[in-house]
């Protein structure tokens, strides 16, 4: 069981279908969740989330602690923008809160329709927080380094 960093496969698709909308204000709400490998999760069960993710699942998320909550936090947009031939978008920065949390991934997910994975992300290793605050740090929002790129 892993996880493995990747833009999901059907959500490439459902870009092509229109299925996704980015724009901050008036778009679609988009959620982010942790995960653990290695029993840390919920019911001590380990995700597995990569390219073949096609929906949020509750299998291997962390427990809900402090202000984090079972199906993860609300993301705020950064709006759609291109640079040269690139375009991309980005979210803001999310914390939680007095959460205790041992997490190794999370996914991006659009809780607007369906639950559709957009995202899986892999931390590397473990993060940890003890009754402290968990940060999620999104990169730059350009054509380099935002979260979502189309080159």
């Amino acid at each position: 069981m892993a996880i493995t960093q990747a833009m999901c496969t059907s959500f490439k698709v459902e870009l092509l279908t229109g299925t996704h909308d980015f724009t901050n204000s008036t778009g679609d709400t988009f959620k982010l969740a942790m995960y653990a490998i290695g029993g840390g999760g919920k019911s001590s069960t380990t995700a597995t989330l990569g390219a073949s993710t096609t929906a949020f699942t509750t299998t291997g998320e962390v427990a809900s602690s402090g202000t984090y909550a079972t199906g993860g936090g609300t993301l705020t947009n950064v709006t759609p923008t291109s640079s040269g031939t690139t375009a991309f978008t980005d979210f803001a920065d999310l914390s939680f809160t007095t959460a205790t949390i041992t997490a190794r991934g999370a996914l991006i997910y659009n809780s607007t329709d369906s639950n559709k994975a957009v995202a899986a992300l892999d931390f590397g290793a473990d993060k940890t927080s003890t009754a402290g605050t968990f940060t999620i740090q999104f990169p730059t929002a350009d054509a380099s380094n935002a979260i979502i790129r189309i080159a």
